[in-house]
């Protein structure tokens, strides 16, 4: 007896000094410093809610996807949770998961977590799939009241929370057509559509489409506690998350992707360039984000720092609304489009560091790229006839526009503002604070700033899924057409490459010139000031990746 209680004396002992080193041993992992102009333009960190560009920034860093892009390469579709997918037919996609991935609560992906993933209870609520012959309806959501609706009272135990009205308005947009994910084993699952998709791939790898754990969505509290802390599988977890402040992940060291070579990335919001550039040179900041090109000297001036970056997949443009009375006559907005020297301001403003696009397009759609299509081009002259011929007598029209959301949107505002009015036209320029004042119709609502991505490869991409009738601009009200609305649903359905392209060619026609929703200004860029010792690789996407592969610190 004497004998057991010693060996039990001895393994308690073991046991406690054990836990004592344990807790003496630190994690000497660096932590990545990065400033940025702001985290989150809701307040919350799930795509099926902040679908923007700063969003894209940390959001690949918390989730994973089935499919996933080679953001620092050819940015081509790759494995990610799914290790491989095929076709069924034109309607059906076929995945296998990758076996042993942990979500941050430490529960195993299965397909369950698949198909609750794109189910009613996290995406698409009471929504319905659109089906063959019909044109997607829009899903109306007031923009301004639903950032700001109080959070929506704990669900019932045992009951998913209560999805905002604006979650499955999103997750149409994204998914118009889906109606089923279904489980074929344990790590195999089909996407089933109710129509043909050549698209399913990517809509796989954009953002929107991430996989979240389900146990995890079912215990939250309510919906708004699950959006500022969600349950993924990505190479971080959230650590801490204060709203217009501060976002802090901590590395998610079963991630299967390899084990984070940091232990922690602290995004600290500061919304001024100088805030940032100083923070680098003093360094307190690791990573800067969103330089302007003048500010790129001063930077590289000193040994220790770089800049590097590029044009990304995202174009600046300005929006139209058609529904104020000085912009239903698309001449008036035609002639605003005509008004614009577009290289005038990448030459003065990104020091020719991008450039003015194809329309709203990429070279990297391939063959759906149309290689005859222009901007419209910078013609005063004829600005003017189309403003006379329109009967435009100089009424105001509002422009609302952010405090430097993006590069250089203040400077860029008040030269299109002059570049309008040396045509006649009168603008009041109205500088906004936040999203939910740009989209507010308690006044009279004209033209603002915005851009648009293109997450994967095809024009459903981007003119349908912010401009089509589930996109942003239909949904709020801004604009619509009949006919562009149809080639939209025959964009999405068609599995004729040449019947889809010339779809897309007359929908640019329609957007750009008869009926104009928009006009694009320039492909967007991204600057990141950074430390010259650590090795990291930017990506043309707006995504930060600080995994494994791409971030090397230097040994201490």
């Amino acid at each position: 007896m004497k004998i057991q209680l010693r060996k039990a004396a001895a393994a308690i002992i073991c046991m406690l000094a054990a836990a004592s080193s344990a807790q003496t041993q630190t994690d000497t992992r660096p932590v990545v410093k990065v400033a940025v102009q702001q985290v989150s333009t809701s307040g919350t960190l799930t795509p099926l809610r902040e679908q923007s560009n700063v969003g894209s920034r940390s959001f690949p860093m918390i989730y994973s996807a089935l499919i996933d892009l080679d953001r620092q390469g050819d940015l081509k579709l790759i494995p990610g949770l799914a290790t491989s997918w095929k076709r069924i037919n034109d309607h059906t996609l076929e995945l296998t998961l990758r076996k042993g991935v942990k979500f941050h609560n430490g529960d195993v992906m299965t397909a369950e977590d698949v198909v609750f993933t794109f189910g009613p209870a996290y995406m698409f609520g009471n929504t319905q799939p659109v089906r063959t012959g019909q044109v997607a309806s829009t899903i109306r959501v007031n923009e301004s009241q639903a950032a700001n609706a109080p959070a929506k009272p704990a669900a019932a135990k045992g009951l998913a929370p209560t999805l905002p009205p604006e979650v499955p308005a999103i997750a149409r947009r994204l998914w118009p057509s889906l109606e089923k994910v279904q489980i074929i084993d344990k790590y195999t699952v089909r996407f089933i559509n109710t129509v043909p998709d050549v698209t399913m791939e990517g809509r796989l790898a954009r953002s929107g489409s991430e996989i979240i754990s389900k146990r995890a969505f079912m215990e939250a509290k309510d919906w708004a506690s699950w959006a500022r802390n969600p349950i993924s599988a990505g190479p971080f977890k959230i650590k801490s998350f204060t709203p217009d402040n501060v976002l802090v992940l901590a590395a998610h060291d079963a991630y299967f992707g390899g084990k984070p070579t940091v232990r922690e990335v602290r995004y600290q919001v500061v919304p001024e360039v100088s805030g940032r550039v100083n923070g680098l040179l003093s360094g307190e900041y690791d990573f800067v984000t969103d330089i302007p090109p003048d500010q790129i000297k001063t930077i590289e001036a000193n040994p220790k720092f770089e800049v590097v970056g590029g044009p990304v997949l995202n174009h600046r443009l300005i929006v139209f609304d058609k529904t104020n009375p000085q912009l239903a006559d698309p001449r008036i907005r035609l002639a605003m489009a005509h008004s614009i020297d577009r290289e005038a301001i990448v030459n003065a403003l990104w020091s020719k560091r991008t450039s003015v696009p194809a329309g709203l397009q990429w070279e990297y759609y391939g063959p759906m790229f149309q290689k005859d299509w222009t901007v419209p081009k910078y013609d005063p002259q004829l600005a003017k006839k189309l403003l006379r011929e329109a009967g435009y007598k100089g009424e105001a029209i509002p422009f609302r526009v952010l405090n430097n959301y993006y590069t250089n949107q203040v400077q860029t505002a008040q030269v299109l503002t002059e570049m309008w009015r040396a045509v006649g036209l009168k603008i009041d320029l109205q500088m906004k604070e936040n999203w939910q004042q740009i989209f507010d119709q308690s006044t009279p609502r004209g033209i603002r700033d915005w851009s648009n991505s293109a997450p994967f490869n095809d024009p459903v991409s981007s003119i349908v899924n912010q401009h089509g009738p589930n996109g942003q601009q239909q949904q709020i009200g801004e604009w619509t057409n009949s006919e562009f609305n149809t080639l939209s649903t025959l964009l999405e359905n068609s599995t004729d490459m040449q019947q889809r392209s010339q779809a897309f060619h007359r929908m640019l026609e329609i957007a750009e010139r008869e009926d104009p929703a928009y006009t694009v200004l320039h492909r967007n860029a991204v600057f990141y000031g950074k430390r010259k010792d650590i090795a990291w690789k930017w990506s043309p996407t707006f995504t930060m990746d600080f995994t494994a592969v791409n971030l090397r610190y230097p040994n201490p």
